[in-house]
């Protein structure tokens, strides 16, 4: 019944390829290496014997993944819950780590409710349709994720805009322009941006909505998807809503990077979750994370808010000053900031692949992000610093990219 369609699937991918925009083999992991020597971990791959590998594209923060107390809760919770859930929460129940994550959650982020989803891309693909209908306005920075972009295209949106990155003078133009053509206006924008690890102004992004809140019968919501923020930024890792002293009023996040595990979740008020629990597709007609998972994300919380937690952000943060400024002595492009993603901004699609294959030659895993992932003339190598790094090996990373240009 596929004879006919696959000769078109194949000729897309094909011109994918001729582009150079396919995503390419995925580098199968088969162990890790312990660190020794002043050298953080390393990661061993599939066809690359002997060769441990510095993972420098890792969203994986604060390194909780391996930590013993995380795998003890993980383990543990498998063999009392079992591997699985085994349906979704209103037909199957729910478990006791779940609601126990729940409550943590919303503690950690001071609100009184929080929902889990079975990823952070299901809680915005949820969330968004669900508080968008025909009578709102959706406004979105230019540099969103595509969970976002396409969570706003699934919606019923009486209208859609969107602004320059950061721009909120551009945000308040739309404000102004749409007044009394809608209901109800979403500002949603990531709080920690993925690609360049720069963070959006939230509390000059409520003030400018405050001052025009009265302009909409049902008021204007403002979401975050904080998920590259979360448990990585700021001094207690509250994210994005800690270090510009504001809270949306809704916050999207995941428990798959800096909390080491799966899943992402929701957390506002108590009036919203309870909407969205009959409202979320994603959620209602969708499994949630396990059980075990749910209790390890519990312990990778309890260690982040820990001093454990804050020795590992304060390690992240040093690691990360070092990378920048390293990068910058050697003449490369990157943004300024605290965050842990580091960017180098190539601005070319065959130098940032060339580079990416120098980095791989010498043992170093880089992501190299091109058109039409990121736009053209914004190419770059995002690499990201982990606390399971040591101050040897960003000097190791600067050391092999300064051989670059010999």
């Amino acid at each position: 019944m596929l004879t006919k369609l696959l000769p078109v699937l194949s000729k897309h991918v094909q011109a994918l390829s001729d582009a150079g925009t396919t995503k390419g083999d995925e580098a199968i992991i088969s162990g890790f290496q312990k660190p020794e020597n002043g050298f953080g971990l390393r990661v061993l791959l599939e066809g690359y014997s002997g060769r441990p590998f510095l993972r420098m594209n890792s969203n994986a923060y604060l390194g909780l993944s391996s930590h013993p107390q995380v795998i003890a809760a993980e383990t543990e919770a498998a063999e009392k819950y079992g591997a699985g859930p085994s349906a979704v929460r209103f037909i199957g129940g729910t478990y006791q780590p779940h609601i126990e994550l729940e409550h943590n959650l919303a503690k950690f982020h001071g609100r009184n409710a929080a929902m889990l989803f079975s990823s952070a891309y299901a809680a915005v693909i949820g969330t968004l349709p669900a508080l968008i209908n025909e009578e709102t306005l959706v406004i979105s920075d230019a540099l969103n994720h595509n969970c976002i972009i396409n969570a706003i295209r699934l919606s019923k949106a009486g209208g859609k805009a969107v602004y320059s990155h950061l721009d909120l003078s551009g945000l308040e133009a739309i404000l102004i322009k749409h007044k009394g053509q809608f209901k109800r206006v979403c500002v949603i924008s990531d709080g920690v941006f993925s690609m360049r690890g720069d963070h959006a102004p939230l509390n000059e992004m409520l003030m400018c909505c405050k001052k025009h809140e009265a302009d909409y019968e049902q008021g204007i919501i403002t979401m975050i998807d904080d998920s590259h923020g979360v448990g990585a930024f700021g001094t207690t890792g509250r994210g994005t809503e800690e270090v510009t002293a504001a809270r949306a009023d809704i916050l999207i996040a995941t428990l798959g990077k800096a909390f080491a595990v799966n899943g992402g979740y929701v957390v506002a008020e108590q009036g919203v979750i309870d909407y969205l629990k009959e409202t979320a597709a994603s959620y209602i007609y969708s499994n949630p994370m396990t059980p075990a998972e749910a209790a390890a994300a519990n312990v990778a919380i309890n260690i982040a808010t820990s001093a454990e937690g804050r020795t590992l952000l304060q390690s992240i943060k040093a690691l990360a000053k070092q990378l920048r400024l390293g990068l910058k002595q050697a003449g490369y492009e990157t943004l300024p900031g605290e965050h842990p993603i580091v960017p180098i901004l190539i601005r070319d699609t065959q130098k940032t692949k060339s580079l990416v294959q120098h980095l791989f030659e010498h043992n170093i895993l880089a992501t190299g992000l091109n058109y039409p992932v990121v736009a053209k003339g914004e190419q770059e190598i995002r690499l990201q610093v982990s606390a399971c790094h040591t101050s040897k090996d960003i000097e190791y990373f600067l050391h092999v990219l300064a051989m670059f240009n010999k």
